[in-house]
């Protein structure tokens, strides 16, 4: 006969692998006319520059985006992958605020 193994204790369940930042997002929405995006205070005009081809940066946008379309729809949500937003701000920083963020360690 087989034997049956139990556990007395809590079963613990490994995290999952993922490369999202520590606050836990992975898309932020394009926001809306007029207004900076709540979470980085950006416009809506940088985030469309760094999201969309144009010449200035040679038609190859430097942040992934995405739109959410229905089916039959012309229009859509565009989403911006937040990870690839943050690598592009911090790949660019001037390093004015790191020596801030090293002394408030």
């Amino acid at each position: 006969m087989p034997t049956k193994i139990c556990s007395l204790g809590p079963v613990e369940i490994p995290p999952r692998e993922t490369n999202m930042p520590p606050d836990g997002r992975e898309f932020l929405r394009l926001p809306p006319v007029g207004q900076r995006c709540p979470v980085t205070g950006l416009s809506r005009a940088a985030l469309n520059a760094w999201i969309l081809p144009s010449a200035a940066n040679g038609f190859k946008p430097p942040v992934k985006s995405f739109v959410i379309r229905q089916p039959g729809s012309k229009t859509g949500i565009r989403i911006i992958s937040y990870p690839h937003l943050r690598a592009f701000i911090m790949a660019h920083a001037d390093g004015t605020n790191a020596t801030e963020e090293s002394c408030a360690l």
